[in-house]
């Protein structure tokens, strides 16, 4: 799961700096897609399918965290 919000946190700086501000929120909400369908596939071959809500919470609080640093950054600057 540190992976799939490692890699939600270098995307979203990758669209920060390189995309344009108007095209930034919709990078943004394929992140949060991703990261969701992520964790999903993670559990169709994990041995604990308990813990797949969970760690959904956990990915998409994540990553939600992550975009509005991003965004507020895209608004401020």
């Amino acid at each position: 799961m540190a992976l799939i919000l490692l890699t939600v946190a270098m995307v979203s700086l990758w669209a920060t700096v390189s995309i344009e501000s108007s095209e930034r929120f919709a990078v943004f909400g394929m992140l949060a897609a991703g990261s969701l369908a992520a964790v999903s596939m993670q559990h169709l071959v994990s041995a604990r399918p308990s813990e797949t809500v969970r760690q959904m919470v956990y990915a998409s609080a994540g990553s939600l965290a992550i975009m509005l640093v991003a965004t507020a950054f895209t608004l401020l600057v």
